[in-house]
């Protein structure tokens, strides 16, 4: 029995020997070897060693066309159609997807539930990770690590502390206001009595307000549930701090010990870029986000000094404070300014000066600013950084938004190490 070619320059393979080998229609061998071998197992004599194959492409397919039909017993070769049979995803990668996708919906259930231990958590590690150079600094200036990690949180505890102060000097000065406040705040906008009236009578004309918007003045009911909201409990706070103390002060041996777990040298080298890299690029990210904020705080509080609105600084604080929170913190303060400028200026539009003039910074701030800076330090992309926002903030709350960009950067770079790109570089442009 010989070996036919088609038109194609592929090798036909009768099929009463080509079933032996498989029970596909079609298999394509891509080696050399399988091409010599294969001739060898289908011809009806025996090919030279090194012979050279009829076909010049090295490939060996078993064709549709050499199925074995009822009225041909020795698999005759029928018209070759030249239709490409679409690929076949094989079993064994369907079931590992599924149980990725699983693991996945796992993973996030987990997060889910477990929010009051997760959360602290990982918070105490991002913040771990991204002092972690300070703690070394102090730690080559003869500083023991557990001191230096002391010192560290004691300081950042401190700042926080004060700004708090400064934040809340007036806020309980104006929360002792509020009846006075809300009566300010009702003749201003007693403005828009005429208007509603005129809905209220349009409503009573067409019979009724069912299908239409009701429009109520604004309360305060919503104040409390967002503080809650935003207020983790003492538990959170007290593991939070102790992990965050004990993550700094260990986290030279808890390198050693994660790259010490692998045997293999390239393993452990990998392991070590790894590890070098989130901190030099969490570091980095906490840097930069920490001088835009100083910044937008630092703006807030002009605007606020130029508009004549009262507590500049402290609004200025509150602005830096709020912005650590991506879009969550501006929309906050932008209605913190609305109300405290409509009740320190007489008028509606001078109110209103401020709370424009501060969306006006942090739409420059958050479209062109914080995405040239830590675009180019960082390299990440903006539908990611949006994605990662908005589920981390769905899964965690305003906590969760805080963390979203550092564990992106995180996640990008066990992505660039552990699945490196294999696909071939495109040309550019």
């Amino acid at each position: 029995m010989r070996l036919r070619t088609n038109a194609a320059g592929a090798i036909q393979v009768p099929a009463l020997r080509a079933a032996s080998l498989s029970q596909s229609s079609e298999r394509v061998f891509t080696k050399p070897r399988w091409n010599r071998r294969t001739a060898r197992a289908l011809s009806g004599r025996q090919w030279a060693r090194g012979s050279r194959l009829p076909c010049r492409r090295e490939i060996v397919r078993v064709l549709p066309s050499e199925r074995l039909t009822p009225g041909n017993s020795e698999g005759s070769p029928l018209p070759d159609s030249h239709i490409e049979l679409p690929p076949v995803i094989r079993h064994t990668e369907f079931v590992a997807f599924a149980l990725a996708g699983l693991l996945l919906i796992a993973i996030v259930t987990v997060l889910y539930v477990g929010k009051a231990f997760f959360l602290p958590v990982v918070m105490a590690f991002v913040t771990g990770t991204m002092l972690s150079p300070a703690a070394s600094f102090l730690e080559r200036s003869k500083v023991p690590r557990g001191l230096g990690a002391v010192l560290i949180v004691v300081a950042v505890t401190t700042v926080v502390a004060f700004v708090v102060a400064l934040i809340a000097s007036p806020a309980m000065e104006w929360s002792t206001r509020l009846p006075e406040l809300g009566a300010q705040l009702k003749d201003k906008l007693h403005v828009f009595d005429r208007p509603l009236a005129l809905w209220r009578e349009l409503q009573a004309m067409v019979g009724g307000s069912e299908g239409l918007p009701n429009f109520q003045m604004p309360k305060f009911d919503w104040v409390q549930p967002t503080l809650e909201f935003l207020s983790p409990t003492f538990t959170e706070f007290l593991l939070f701090f102790v992990t965050l103390i004990l993550f700094i002060a260990s986290w030279r041996d808890l390198r050693r010990a994660l790259i010490m777990t692998f045997s293999d040298r390239d393993a452990r080298l990998r392991t070590l870029r790894i590890l070098n890299e989130i901190e030099v690029h969490l570091g980095n990210y906490l840097l930069t986000v920490t001088l835009i904020n100083i910044g937008v705080g630092v703006a807030t509080g002009l605007v606020c000094a130029l508009t004549g609105m009262p507590n500049p600084a402290g609004l200025g604080a509150l602005a830096a404070t709020l912005n650590f929170i991506p879009i969550i913190g501006p929309i906050a303060m932008f209605a913190v300014l609305i109300v405290v400028g409509l009740v320190a200026f007489p008028t509606i539009s001078g109110g209103l000066m401020a709370a424009l003039a501060f969306g006006g910074l942090t739409f420059l701030e958050g479209h062109f600013v914080t995405p040239m800076i830590i675009g180019r330090r960082l390299a990440l992309n903006a539908l990611a950084v949006l994605l990662a926002l908005a589920f981390w903030t769905w899964l965690w709350g305003p906590m969760g938004a805080f963390l979203s960009s550092p564990l992106l950067i995180v996640a990008l770079i066990l992505k660039e190490h552990l699945l490196p790109a294999d696909a071939p570089q495109l040309p550019q442009d």
